[in-house]
């Protein structure tokens, strides 16, 4: 079964070749960094319906790769916007079973990034919806993550987190069409790196045994995702580095 997923996922990717680029963080450039979901619901073994049921190779690199990014990012001052998937009992989110609901851990940080929540440069966002910037809307119809790229004069936002082809993808879509509009100067550009986005593993042999799932497997849908990214208009990059040569 393994082999024949791989086998389809080399074709696929034959078929959708995706040229990742490299990205070189500078202080001449204001650069923001925004993490999707990084949270014990979706990430934590066993933390919830919708977290992973065992340890995740994609999963750990994705929470990995962010870490390193935010201390890097905290360290320089640099602007960080943390969205976090929470949810009241009494508004499900169809098609998905209850999670991360208000006030339990599924909804808060994984571990390695709680420290976020006494950073002074960082920003939290509760969201009650997959797509983030629609989620940053607020009841007067203000939204926070437009004034914090206005705020913080942003030019370009990185983004990773969780699920690459769902959240990380709706909120990525969502904003490139709000900056196309003029509603996100001085955003220039919206990039996504790969290895610090991942999403869950449902596979087909396990889907056909419960009725009305749907598969989702892994590795394709994490390629698809950043596919349709870039066919929106987002740079995709394999590699983050700091001005002029160190490695992150």
């Amino acid at each position: 079964m393994v082999n024949v997923c791989s086998t389809v996922v080399d074709m696929v990717k034959d078929e959708l070749p995706l040229h990742q680029e490299s990205l070189v963080l500078s202080q001449d450039t204001k650069t923001g960094l925004v993490l999707v979901d990084i949270i014990n619901g979706f990430c934590t073994v066993g933390a919830g319906n919708l977290a992973p049921t065992e340890p995740n190779a994609q999963i750990s690199r994705m929470v990995e790769e962010s870490t390193r990014l935010a201390k890097v990012f905290c360290e320089k001052k640099w602007p960080v916007f943390a969205f976090l998937d929470t949810h009241h009992p009494d508004k499900p989110e169809d098609p998905y079973p209850p999670h991360c609901l208000v006030g339990t851990e599924e909804s808060n940080l994984v571990p390695s990034l709680k420290w976020l929540e006494n950073e002074p440069n960082a920003t939290l966002r509760r969201k009650e919806c997959i797509d983030g910037f629609i989620g940053a809307i607020e009841e007067d119809g203000s939204n926070v993550f437009i004034n914090w790229v206005k705020y913080n004069e942003i030019k370009v936002i990185l983004v990773v987190g969780i699920c690459t082809d769902i959240c990380v993808f709706d909120f990525v879509a969502s904003t490139l069409s709000a900056k196309n509009r003029g509603f996100l100067a001085p955003l220039e550009d919206v990039v996504l790196y790969s290895r610090a986005c991942a999403t869950f593993d449902f596979p087909n042999h396990v889907a056909r045994s419960i009725k009305g799932a749907l598969a989702h497997p892994q590795e394709l849908m994490h390629h698809i995702g950043l596919c349709m990214a870039k066919g929106r208009g987002a740079k995709v990059v394999n590699e983050v580095s700091l001005h002029p040569v160190e490695k992150l």
